[in-house]
């Protein structure tokens, strides 16, 4: 054995330049050995000083070569990677004798060999200008200003309103473009009773109880239960009305059924920009609705206290209704319910979005960033599966996020440096809601938003398999 490391210490350098060839000998021994035999020089601590002098010769006479030697194509040593970056997995597995099969893709894991870029990549790509934000801003508050002004002064029962200014926007978690503003105008009401309207606690009847004279009094049925519908036709047409006055490019669009927003399109350049005026009733209560008691589990991730001081809020209730709105309940049409909205609370969660107070401020956190992304993966299947993803919308994702955040609490398992992984779990989240066809309202669990959507077993088997194939290899959708 030590005469075997001998010859390989003490081989001579290489012959001339451009010959090419090594020692026959040397070879023929290597080759006769076989792979498995092959071993590592053993490392010498003190050389002796002629074997010190034979390695700068040799050292010498490779520098003057230069690019003229060829390339060394023996196999690693046992103890060294059989593919390395710079190797071709191709070149090990000839050196390796045998076939090294490709493994089918993991579940959870991208094949990407950085996934984490892509998403980062991404992000990037759905910022929107901070010139875009101003110009469109300016135009948008002065529409809102010019709208809430006129409603005011026309409608008698407008006069004392609150203004909600909701959704993504507002949320800091738009995607792409400003082009898509939510604003509520919510008429205060204390002395109600509120009686659900179906079974799942999303829609609410309400009815006004013995009090001094009220501005909706004259949109109350003989049972004193407000008409919805007659509120709403009645705030369409002001709303209609200014929308003419107004020194914009402006189309009000057609009523949808079941529908809580008067939707103005503003034409600004190139740009279409979509505002929702939506009616709504604050409604001032000692509790929620008992619908959601089992709801709203904020108490290990933002705390009990948070959760009780939200709680004593007022709460909203928008005129929408589902089906055709001829239903009836007590005496009560469809078109006459109210549904019940917690986007107020939403803003607030996602404004203060920590388990400790000081998240995001010295470390931050992948949770907003997580969200876009989900919005946007669903923005693309909408547009690459149009039939089954036709009733998928951007506040499914916004719950999946809500309900990822309660069970995985801490700041930590946010960290904004690990985004793919945490991503992932969402995705893997929003598979299982998808899969069970069950995804919960985040404030009223009994509310089911995928049937009530009207989403089929089908299309959300077929929309869990779409996301899976994504983030099993590395979000093709996303390039």
């Amino acid at each position: 054995m030590s005469g075997r490391g001998k010859k390989v210490d003490e081989r001579p350098g290489a012959k001339a330049p451009g010959s090419g060839r090594r020692k026959s000998s040397a070879k023929a021994e290597e080759q006769s050995r076989g792979s498995a035999d092959v071993e590592a020089p053993t490392e010498v601590k003190k050389k002796p000083e002629q074997q010190k002098k034979g390695e700068e010769k040799k050292n010498a006479d490779n520098k003057a070569r230069g690019g003229a030697q060829p390339r060394d194509t023996r196999p690693p040593a046992a103890s060294e990677p059989l593919c390395t970056s710079n190797d071709q997995p191709s070149s090990a597995k000839r050196a390796e004798g045998k076939k090294v099969p490709r493994r089918s893709p993991k579940k959870g894991n991208s094949m990407d060999g950085n996934p984490a870029r892509i998403l980062q990549n991404t992000l990037d790509k759905l910022k929107i200008r901070k010139n875009q934000k101003c110009e469109v801003a300016k135009c948008v508050n002065d529409i809102y200003g010019a709208i809430n002004k006129h409603v005011e002064v026309n409608l008698s029962w407008c006069k004392r309103f609150q203004v909600l200014k909701t959704g993504s926007y507002y949320e800091n978690v738009k995607i792409c473009d400003c082009d898509e503003f939510d604003v509520m105008l919510a008429v205060s009401v204390d002395r109600v009773d509120i009686q659900p309207f179906g079974e799942d606690g999303a829609f609410y009847s309400v009815a006004m109880k013995r009090h001094p004279k009220h501005p909706l009094d004259r949109f109350l049925n003989d049972d004193k239960t407000i008409k919805a519908s007659e509120m709403l036709r009645e705030f369409r047409e002001k709303v209609k009305e200014a929308a003419a006055k107004l020194p914009y490019n402006v189309t009000v669009d057609r009523k949808k059924q079941g529908c809580p927003a008067v939707t103005l399109q503003v034409k600004k350049g190139d740009q279409l920009i979509s505002l929702d005026f939506v009616l709504g009733l604050e409604v001032h209560s000692s509790s929620w609705p008992h619908f959601t008691n089992d709801g709203f589990k904020i108490d290990n991730w933002l705390g009990k206290k948070v959760k009780k001081d939200l709680k004593c809020k007022p709460y909203y209730l928008v005129s929408k209704y589902q089906g055709k709105g001829t239903r009836e309940q007590d005496g009560v049409v469809a078109k006459d319910a109210w549904r019940i909205s917690f986007s107020h609370v939403e803003k607030e969660i996602l404004k203060n979005h920590g388990h400790s107070k000081t998240c995001c401020e010295s470390q931050p956190c992948c949770r907003k960033q997580c969200l876009k992304l989900l919005k946007y993966l669903v923005q693309r299947l909408k547009e690459t599966y149009p039939k089954e993803a036709a009733k998928l919308c951007s506040y499914h994702a916004k719950t999946t996020l809500l309900h990822a955040c309660a069970n995985r609490v801490e700041d930590s398992e946010w960290a904004a440096d690990q985004l793919s992984h945490c991503f992932q779990l969402l995705l893997q989240d929003f598979e299982e809601h998808l899969r069970k066809q069950q995804l919960p309202n985040f404030f009223v669990p009994s509310h089911n938003l995928l049937k009530s959507a009207g989403m089929d077993k089908k299309s959300c088997n077929s929309l869990a398999d779409y996301i899976e194939y994504e983030r099993n290899n590395g979000f093709p959708l996303f390039r």
